[in-house]
């Protein structure tokens, strides 16, 4: 029976991508990108030739049905994205929920994604985190930010460059300048940067150092009251 696989490729450094995804990507009828020029440069270091169609937000509405009628007459399809793991802040879901729906199978591939990275390397709790994604550009943007304030899971954020200063404007008024937090950018490529500290001292590192690449933004959940009296009673021992 064909299947639907979702396949992860390299979010930055392109021998991050598994055997497993390379043999899948040789093997399947037809690949599915959220943008085949893109796509086409990891195929090409691969030394893959395969048909490539477009999938991404824009055009997934109309052809979810036209793949799941592929992939249920017996081709097998492989979805990726630009980087990472399909359906993370990417174009997938709405396939993946089809072909459920439809009784057809879908195997995910593990692999390459930037949140699981960012938070290990932040040096926060990683054992329980609230993954937001992109928080809203707009509207719901304030009342989400505030819900978090009170979140006590470590909180994990995906920012684009031109608006990773408002994002840690907004996060510090919100839950307090001195909130814990790790800056990750451009996650397993060359400039690969962590900036750690305070949101007032990531605020300020930002504004005199512009933001370039793929941001994760990694904040501290909430202090619990008893971890707040126990960190002041050890600062004021160490004073």
């Amino acid at each position: 029976m064909a299947k639907l696989y979702i396949v992860p490729t390299p979010i930055g450094n392109l021998d991050d991508i598994t055997l497993r995804a390379v043999d899948t990507l040789r093997s399947v009828d037809f690949i599915l990108a959220e943008d085949t020029r893109t796509s086409a440069v990891l195929l090409k270091h691969l030394g893959i030739e395969k048909r490539m169609y477009s999938h991404h937000k824009f055009n997934e509405h109309a052809t979810v049905r036209q793949v799941a009628d592929a992939i249920a007459g017996g081709r097998d399809v492989a979805l990726v994205s630009d980087a990472g793991t399909p359906g993370i802040s990417d174009p997938g879901f709405l396939l993946v929920r089809t072909c459920v729906e439809e009784g057809i199978e879908v195997e995910t591939l593990p692999g390459a994604t930037a949140l699981i990275p960012a938070v290990v390397q932040s040096g926060f709790p990683c054992d329980r985190f609230c993954f937001e994604g992109f928080l809203p550009q707009k509207k719901g943007r304030a009342k989400r930010i505030a819900a978090l304030a009170d979140e006590p899971r470590t909180i994990i954020i995906y920012e684009s460059p031109y608006r990773v200063v408002k994002c840690l404007e907004q996060l510090a008024e919100a839950m307090g300048a001195e909130r814990q937090v790790a800056v990750v950018r451009e996650i397993t490529k060359k400039f690969e940067q962590t900036v750690r500290g305070t949101l007032a001292e990531a605020i300020d590192h930002f504004r005199r150092n512009e933001p370039r690449g793929e941001f994760v933004i990694v904040v501290a959940g909430k202090p619990s009251k008893k971890a707040s009296a126990e960190q002041r009673d050890a600062d004021e021992e160490a004073e």
